[in-house]
């Protein structure tokens, strides 16, 4: 018993301390009131992807949902944002926010165009692009190769589009 108690001793303060921290700096999945439907600067590390549970690092390659309410979503990689609006009632009336790589602004997520090969925090390779360039695809086109699977995550598009 006497071996225990240092061990016990010691879990309740790194319980204690890590309650503590997680009491001081939630992390934020959801935002309500946004009723100007703009999006919501980013906070390294202090938001929260709904879709898959990723801390969001950067705004950079960041996405942002906002539901016609004013309730507004995070997503650290575009290709979270589409999994997760697929089967959403308000897919059609939700305002949609990507951080742009070029201009470094967030822009309209329906109007950006999208390269295949970016390197994204969930590895599926949308990055988003104020400005069309080469091999750069429109909003529909990017959502449609997401939800089929065609994106960097898939072995066989990974080797037709980085030869890897």
């Amino acid at each position: 018993m006497k071996k225990l108690l240092p061990i016990l001793i010691i879990a309740v303060i790194i319980i204690i301390v890590i309650t503590s921290i997680s009491k001081q700096n939630p992390m934020i999945t959801t935002q309500e009131g946004n009723t100007k439907k703009l999006p919501i600067e980013i906070i390294p590390n202090h938001f929260h992807d709904i879709e898959c549970a990723m801390t969001i690092e950067s705004e950079i390659n960041s996405a942002q949902a906002i539901s016609p309410s004013g309730k507004t979503w995070f997503f650290d990689d575009v290709g979270c944002l589409m999994k997760w609006l697929e089967d959403k009632s308000f897919k059609d009336e939700a305002i949609l926010w990507v951080y742009a790589k070029d201009s470094k602004t967030w822009i309209d997520a329906k109007k950006a165009w999208y390269v295949l090969t970016d390197k994204t925090p969930m590895k599926y390779g949308f990055g988003a692009r104020e400005k069309r360039g080469k091999n750069s695809i429109d909003f529909e086109q990017m959502q449609l190769k997401m939800l089929r699977g065609e994106n960097l995550t898939d072995p066989r598009v990974r080797k037709k589009l980085l030869g890897i």
